[in-house]
Formats: structure tokens, C-alpha cells, sequence
């Protein structure tokens, strides 16, 4: 466990705490800590999920723009449902995505895990354009991906990171339980 490792976890910890109560210092927060993780994870030969902290740097400012633009309040954001057919878009993505991206790390590079961690990363982008949108059903996915995740960073002695993951795990739960009262209260 190195002081890489910890600042980025705590900095991971504040940010999906702050997305779940949809306070948009999630973003910023968000940003330093998967700058930091980037670095981590190039350092574990986890090269999936370095390349997916570079698009996550982005997606940070991407969200931050998205929930904070408009001056007044009804031009923000709320949270809603995706339909059926932009699920199984998203999903299908996440699964080309995974295949492309597991065959490059597995021809081109020396990474640990590259399937896994391309799957990983792949999936976590679609998750990340969902929650970006404010859609439900990015928590649900989150659920899933933490979980993995968790036994990907065990796997790699990544510990400290692991336990983030499943920390990220009940956060996601409570992100879904309370994006899902928010939405039932605002249909008529």
C-alpha cells in the first residue's frame, strides 16, 4: 500500500460520496483522484484501467460541465430512467468495447489481466456516460463493475484499493436507492 494509493482512495472515497448526494465538487475531486490512479495502475501493468482514468479525466470535466450548466435551477439536470433500448445500446457497447480493447492489451502489451481489465473498463465508461446523464440505471451497473473490480485489485495486491471498491459498492446501493426516490417523487 503505497501513499499513491491511499491519498487516491480517500480522494475516491470523497468523490462517490458526493455523487450520490449529487453535489458537483464530486467532479473536481474526481479528477484528481483518477489523475492518481492512472499513474497506479500503469504501475501495476494494469494498463486497461490506466488508459480508462485518461477518459475519465475527461468525463470528470464532461460531468462537471453537465450537471452544473444553466443558471437556473429548472435548466439542471434531474435524475431519470433509460429506456430499453438505450440499455441494450449501452450494454452492447460495453461488450464490443471489452472484446477490441481485451485483444489489443492481449496482443500488444505485458498487462496482467487483460481481459478482465478490459472488460472492466470497458463497461466502466458506459457506466460513467449513464451517471454523467443522470441516469438511474448507472448504479446498477456501478454494483455489478465494484464488485468485479474488487476481486480484480485483490488478485493484483492492490488491498487498499479493493477495499475502496467495496466501499464503492454500498455507496453505489445507497447512489441508486436514493436517485430512485428522487425520481419516483418527481413522476406525477
Amino acid at each position: 500500500m503505497s501513499p499513491l494509493e491511499v491519498c487516491a482512495s480517500l480522494l475516491g472515497l470523497i468523490a462517490v460520496w458526493l455523487t450520490v448526494r449529487q453535489n458537483p465538487w464530486c467532479w473536481p475531486i474526481g479528477l484528481v483522484m483518477v489523475v492518481l490512479y492512472a499513474w497506479l495502475f500503469f504501475q501495476a501493468k494494469l494498463y486497461s484501467n490506466a488508459l480508462l482514468q485518461c477518459v475519465y479525466a475527461a468525463l470528470q470535466l464532461y460531468g462537471w460541465w453537465h450537471w452544473t450548466r444553466g443558471d437556473r435551477p429548472e435548466e439542471r439536470l434531474q435524475v431519470s430512467s433509460l429506456k430499453a433500448r438505450e440499455t441494450i445500446f449501452g450494454l452492447a457497447l460495453g461488450v464490443i468495447g471489452s472484446v477490441v480493447l481485451g485483444l489489443l492489451m492481449m496482443t500488444y502489451t505485458d498487462a496482467s489481466a487483460p481481459w478482465q481489465d478490459a472488460t472492466l473498463c470497458a463497461f466502466s465508461l458506459v457506466a460513467q456516460l449513464w451517471m454523467a446523464k443522470k441516469r438511474l440505471q448507472c448504479w446498477t451497473l456501478w454494483i455489478v463493475l465494484d464488485v468485479l473490480f474488487v476481486a480484480l485489485f485483490i488478485d493484483q495486491a492492490l488491498y487498499l484499493t479493493a477495499a475502496l471498491y467495496a466501499l464503492f459498492t454500498l455507496l453505489a446501493c445507497h447512489g441508486w436507492l436514493t436517485w430512485r426516490r428522487e425520481l419516483l417523487a418527481a413522476r406525477p
